[in-house]
């Protein structure tokens, strides 16, 4: 099974909030939360952590871009999408500024949203401020670390990061042996199945609550796969 994403819609128009938050439903892999206001909208992002924001910029308490801008200036990576009313240069400059990651103006084409959402999901995923839920955990691979939901910090080595990465890529398929291999030692390597099987065993003492029964990194058809 695919890892679900969560998209927080901030517009105050009701009737493009809701179809925005229809169509979303629609499609397989996505959870909507919404939000009618830039507050409100700001704070479902520090409470809820979303994959994704969908940001108006003609909000009635606050300029969608003003709130862009706090959000990065608290350190917010999140992918921010901006939707607005104005089509012209300047407009589109100044949302960039703001730090948004992506600027599309109304009327909006749903595909073409679509489109532009899966983009910024996938170069969020690749960058190194990516922060990925793991079943109970946030891993951040650019810190090679999990975090447990009480706050509980567990490190990993640049290896481990690698498997957890990669099988967290594969959305809940399984990758055989080999093509792990190839991917985090590289195609000139020296590692092998044991040493492979050696690290998948390393890293599930960290983060299995009985190892002996793995229920997050799974052995499955010739390889592993990350059971969400």
């Amino acid at each position: 099974m695919a890892v679900e994403k969560t998209l927080l819609i901030v517009d105050d128009d009701d009737d493009l909030r809701e179809a925005l938050a229809e169509q979303f439903g629609f499609e397989d892999g996505f959870t909507v939360i919404t939000a009618n206001a830039a507050k409100p909208g700001m704070e479902r992002v520090r409470a809820d952590s979303p994959d994704l924001v969908i940001l108006d910029v003609g909000l009635p308490d606050m300029d969608g871009r003003d709130a862009c801008k706090a959000l990065r200036d608290e350190g917010e990576t999140v992918p921010i999408i901006l939707l607005t009313a104005q089509s012209g240069d300047e407009d589109h400059v100044r949302g960039l500024q703001s730090g948004a990651s992506d600027f599309l103006a109304k009327p909006i084409a749903f595909r073409v949203l679509l489109e532009r959402v899966r983009t910024q999901l996938r170069r969020h995923e690749a960058s190194e401020d990516a922060v990925l839920n793991v079943g109970p955990y946030t891993f951040t691979p650019a810190t090679k670390q999990l975090v447990t939901q009480e706050g509980k910090r567990i490190r990993l080595t640049e290896k481990e990061t690698s498997i957890l990465k990669y099988l967290y890529r594969a959305g809940g398929k399984p990758v055989a042996r080999e093509e792990l291999l190839d991917r985090v030692w590289g195609y000139h390597r020296e590692a092998n199945t044991h040493t492979l099987e050696t690290h998948v065993y390393r890293l599930r003492q960290k983060i299995e609550p009985d190892p002996s029964r793995a229920r997050l990194l799974i052995t499955d058809t010739g390889g592993y796969r990350l059971q969400f």
